[in-house]
């Protein structure tokens, strides 16, 4: 990942030297599993435990020579340890190692992008609740549909976000796996009770049945989970994106008193962060596409996982992270015109009324339902024309006028007959 997108926490989880430290930490595990059987003396461990450690450019010095980075490791980690070194990676294979340990940098990143997505949850439902009764316009193909309030817009955000929670938690189960099974997953050298030994110390369930890895379904799971997440916040940033356009001004995503908008025009305030987050979403989703052609290795393994792996898990962390962080920012200081909001439901001249008005035609007057609605639809492609608003021409009309008077016709066009509901939507969320 570029620095420019980078984030501390991931960082540090996806380091050189994070990895080694996990390696360590699976590698000492299946040592304390022998130690237990008797297989490593308890002297041995005792030295194990406390001479145990390695040192990353000596491992790549090492790797340089050897071409392969386990074999340096536990090279390096051996030299540190001494004579007793001889017990690290006893029946193992690199896998072993590199898989258990990656699935504790998995789950850790998914710990930490949870826990910003709990932050940004609860500033998405402080939003909703802060809009709970502002008048807004609802839009279906990019036209004025019916009144909506501008919370129940926000909350809806907040609905697909708990789903992409869940997803990710489920991904957080379905990556807790570890695997100690050896070259072809038979347990040859490694019997299964040291597995369950170290998964149980590593808080990890053992793969029930491996190969040389841990099948890569259960990762893409976990970037599947990472691009729905991305997608939802690409969906609310693309609202937010159309609500700053010049003609529509109902919600502005925040400008710093300093920002500027554009080398040549001073005037623009451009959505920015929007966009950022909109153009990360499809990296993310393409990481999905390289996880799931992951998951058809040649037989009981090859490696052509390895390399993509070492890129996309990083990546899809750091952006998934940065992106949370990012339109947090842009949704705590949303900057919301409810003026702004109001003049553009009073846009099209009532006409967001129009199915109201069909049926208290239908359902009051008995009217057959398409004659209602060819004279509802002949006076509103009138207004669309603009040949005056709405109410006018409906009152006007031979054929609504004789069956209810201006004043009931009136009283059709309000928005509270369309909010009545509104304290039960956000109840489901208490």
């Amino acid at each position: 990942m570029i620095p420019r997108y980078e984030t501390k926490e991931m960082k540090e989880i996806w380091s050189l030297e994070n990895q080694y430290r996990s390696w360590e930490i699976v590698e000492l595990a299946v040592c304390h599993a022998w130690a237990k059987d008797g297989v490593i003396p308890a002297e041995a461990m005792r030295k194990i435990d406390e001479r145990s450690g390695f040192d990353a450019d000596e491992i790549l010095k090492i790797e340089a020579e050897v071409q392969h980075d386990m074999i340096a490791f536990d090279t390096n980690m051996a030299d540190h340890v001494g004579p007793e070194g001889r017990y690290i990676h006893l029946g193992l294979t690199s896998s072993d190692v590199e898989d258990t340990a990656s699935a504790l940098r998995l789950r850790q990143s998914l710990d930490v992008v949870i826990g910003e997505l709990d932050v940004f949850m609860k500033d998405v439902f402080e939003q909703a609740e802060k809009y709970k009764y502002t008048p807004a316009v609802g839009r279906s193909h990019g036209v004025h549909a019916e009144p909506i309030t501008f919370g129940l817009k926000i909350l809806n955000w907040y609905s697909e976000l708990l789903r992409d929670r869940k997803r990710l938690e489920n991904a957080r189960e379905e990556i807790s796996c570890g695997k100690i099974s050896g070259a072809v997953g038979t347990y040859a050298h490694c019997p299964p009770h040291i597995e369950a030994s170290v998964c149980a110390e590593l808080g990890l369930k053992p793969d029930l049945v491996s190969t040389q890895i841990i099948q890569r379904d259960r990762h893409a799971v976990v970037m599947f989970a990472l691009a729905s997440l991305g997608a939802a916040m690409e969906r609310i940033a693309t609202e937010i994106r159309h609500l700053q356009r010049t003609e529509v001004r109902e919600a502005l995503e925040p400008f710093g008193k300093k920002q500027k908008g554009s080398s040549a025009m001073p005037h623009k305030r451009n959505p920015i962060q929007c966009e950022k987050i909109c153009g990360m979403a499809r990296m993310l989703r393409s990481f999905t596409v390289v996880a799931q052609e992951n998951v058809a290795l040649w037989h009981e393994r090859d490696i052509s996982h390895s390399s993509t792996e070492r890129i996309i898990w990083p990546d899809a962390f750091h952006l998934a992270h940065y992106m949370l962080k990012t339109l947090g920012r842009v949704v705590r200081g949303l900057d919301v015109s409810p003026q702004r909001l109001q003049e553009n439901l009073e846009l099209t001249g009532g006409l967001v009324y129009s199915q109201r008005v069909l049926l208290q035609l239908v359902e009051k007057f008995n009217m057959r339902r398409e004659d209602a609605y060819l004279a509802v639809q002949r006076n509103a492609m009138k207004t669309w024309n603009g040949e005056g608003h709405f109410l006018d021409l409906l009152a006007g009309d031979e054929l609504i006028k004789g069956r209810i008077d201006r004043t009931e016709l009136a009283q059709l066009f309000t928005n509270e007959y369309y909010f009545r509901f509104v304290d039960e939507i956000f109840a489901r969320f208490e």
